[in-house]
């Protein structure tokens, strides 16, 4: 079906608690940020789709984790509520726009050996911040995609990622592959372009309740 670029405005609104009942392992958090360095994935890609997170949904511990990679900290897993509240504005608890949307066949694919694969790739990178030159190569290859340049093999990436490169890795894991075009960098709106990816729902802008605290679970 695909993800439009409309889906920030016409679907529907939750607030925190709704979203987090909402959310399914696998699901893909779409951003729209307003960063600077989510305004250069923007420019880069042509797109409002400045980053993609991953759900990890832990009910035996009552939790909602968000596995990403980003820029300051390589790859971290962290609770879905500090992940949406630690670069809140006063306008949004989320400096930006966000939608979630779910792959048709994740539910299908990420089962027993598949799902074992996709988590111990995701968690073997947990923790390693990228060096100085690693942070080079992903700005180029963000450089490349937005002149549709082709990446040579020195400035693939290995285990750097930006977040699109990160989470299509995953997915990989499990038998899926999201399509791109192969030139600089796969990004974030790959994802929403991907048919087999439905919208469900977005963040409301103002997600809690102003009687509760923003640390709640």
């Amino acid at each position: 079906m695909t993800v439009p670029d409309r889906s920030i405005e016409t679907l529907p609104a939750l607030d925190y608690e709704a979203m987090r009942a909402a959310l399914r392992t696998g699901d893909v958090l779409l951003c729209s940020g307003t960063q600077i360095f989510s305004r250069v994935i923007r420019w880069a890609t042509r797109s409002p789709w400045s980053h993609v997170a991953m759900v990890l949904r832990l009910d035996l511990l009552d939790e909602v984790m968000i596995i990403e990679a980003v820029e300051h900290y390589g790859v971290r897993l962290i609770p879905f509520h500090r992940w949406l509240t630690e670069n809140k504005t006063k306008a949004r608890v989320f400096p930006g726009d966000l939608v979630v949307a779910r792959h048709r066949r994740f539910e299908e694919r990420a089962q027993g050996e598949a799902m074992r694969h996709l988590g111990k790739f995701a968690t073997s990178r947990l923790g390693t911040p990228f060096g100085a030159g690693e942070i080079v190569k992903i700005m180029v290859r963000i450089v490349a995609g937005h002149w549709n340049r082709r990446m040579p093999r020195l400035l693939r990436s290995d285990d750097e990622f930006i977040c699109s490169e990160f989470l299509y890795r995953c997915y990989q894991q499990i038998g899926i592959e999201i399509p791109w075009n192969g030139l600089g960098f796969i990004g974030p709106d790959a994802f929403a372009k991907d048919p087999e990816f439905d919208p469900v729902v977005r963040l409301a802008h103002h997600a809690f309740d102003d009687d509760h605290p923003v640390n709640v679970r």
